[in-house]
């Protein structure tokens, strides 16, 4: 729990209860941000973007989550956002199918749910804005490849998550293609932990000495990596990719442990999620008469925010 301790709340303390962003939303009115693991840095750019569009907007906005990586946590934090009917929820899914009722209960009860970063897709939500996760994880092993072109290659991910799934698969089927001389010889479940990372690693070094690159699919893994790397005195020996930033990060690539990570547009998310969320709620738009009742989203399904790479290199513009 190192890391989660150490990036703190994104607001001040985070409990399962609702968090006030710079107007509290009232019972019936303002709009929701609901997360898993909340107090990661990960979530802060997110919610920078959906404060910016509450401004231009004029309506407000409200942080909250589920403090831990539990399942249950998750729901029963989305039930209890639900009972104060909000005026919209913006949702990070942390299981597909789980989160699918209590999503669809939230649509049924009048209530626009549009998710972001991992997604529900067979859940009635009207829209997702998130990455292309397959192209993101190319994007990763793309760079990998540039730096060394053959050896053996680990992955710390979490290897239940569908965003992660996506991430591996896109890295993988890359390497396969275009980096066949580089082997993926173990993947380890780092429950994005940083301290779980580093220890999982550790482990994975003793028994492939000879690895020559790391994915890691999460910002948490990728300073747990770093931190495994550092131990086993093989920093500049090993190439680490990252996923995902926070200060860690940064100062992990500037430092030169990690080479580079790939990441979202966090902030893109929570500002178009909260505009999205808007104009349904208040009936801006409307691509057919009577769409609610036929089911029929006038919103885009899916929307790919992209990604960019941070280097040692461009590495000052990511600092907040």
């Amino acid at each position: 729990m190192k890391h989660r301790i150490a990036t703190a709340a994104l607001l001040s303390t985070v409990t399962l209860g609702l968090l006030s962003g710079p107007a509290a939303a009232q019972k019936g009115s303002g709009y929701v941000m609901v997360t898993f693991l909340s107090g990661i840095d990960y979530w802060k750019d997110a919610y920078r973007g959906m404060q910016a569009a509450g401004k231009e907007l004029g309506v407000s906005t409200t942080y909250t989550g589920s403090v831990n990586y539990e399942l249950n946590d998750n729901i029963a934090t989305l039930e209890q956002v639900i009972a104060r009917k909000p005026a919209g929820i913006l949702l990070t899914v942390m299981n597909a199918d789980a989160l699918r009722p209590t999503i669809d209960k939230a649509i049924k009860a009048g209530i626009p749910v549009v998710t972001f970063d991992a997604d529900s897709p067979k859940s009635n939500r009207y829209a997702f804005l998130g990455t292309g996760n397959e192209r993101a994880g190319a994007e990763a092993a793309r760079y990998l490849c540039s730096k060394v072109s053959s050896g053996e290659v680990a992955i710390s991910s979490v290897p239940a998550q569908q965003n992660h799934v996506e991430r591996r698969t896109g890295f993988t089927n890359y390497l396969k293609a275009n980096c066949p001389n580089l082997k993926i010889v173990a993947t380890t479940d780092d429950k994005t932990d940083s301290s779980v990372a580093a220890r999982e690693m550790a482990s994975v070094l003793q028994a492939h000495p000879n690895i020559k690159g790391i994915f890691a699919t999460d910002a948490a893994g990728g300073v747990g990596v770093a931190q495994a790397v550092k131990e086993a005195r093989m920093n500049g020996k090993i190439k680490i990719v990252s996923f995902d930033y926070d200060e860690g990060t940064l100062d992990n690539i500037d430092k030169g442990v990690i080479d580079a990570t790939v990441a979202q547009g966090t902030w893109q998310m929570g500002y178009w999620g909260l505009k999205m969320l808007d104009s349904v709620a208040k009936n801006r738009i409307a691509s057919v008469s009577n769409w609610r009742t036929a089911s029929i989203s006038p919103l885009p399904p899916v929307i790919d925010t992209g990604v960019s790479v941070i280097t040692k290199a461009n590495s000052k513009f990511w600092r907040k």
